[in-house]
């Protein structure tokens, strides 16, 4: 089933990597290259995903995704976090900012389109 995804993450190449390969998994990708354009992005397209990177500059992924969580309509976007930190207490943390699901860099290509093929639970 094709989705609406948005696909946020300061380093260019790792949001383009990201939105190449969610575009040949034939979903509707967006890029944002920062907090501020994707909450603008996300208010308009009303995404069905939302992968995150957690650390960028200015807004962090957890201070983005409590503001997507403030500002979010019915049905509820998945929201994937996709970082470079992997440890348990990084998990957490994920979880308890508002993120449904947290990936850690490199990410597996197969797992993100199972995930994001994925029906909402």
């Amino acid at each position: 089933m094709k989705k609406k995804i948005l696909v946020v993450d300061d380093n260019v190449d790792a949001a383009d990597t990201l939105t190449l390969l969610l575009r040949n998994g034939g979903h509707d990708v967006h890029t944002a290259y920062g907090g501020r354009d994707a909450i603008q992005i996300a208010d308009t397209l009303r995404p069905d995903v939302v992968l995150l990177d957690i650390q960028m500059p200015k807004m962090s992924g957890y201070d983005l995704v409590r503001e997507l969580r403030r500002h979010e309509r019915a049905p509820r976007p998945l929201l994937i976090a996709v970082s470079a930190w992997g440890q348990e207490s990084d998990k957490l943390a994920s979880k308890q900012a508002g993120f449904d699901h947290h990936l850690t860099k490199p990410v597996d290509p197969e797992a993100l389109l199972r995930l994001v093929g994925a029906q909402r639970p």
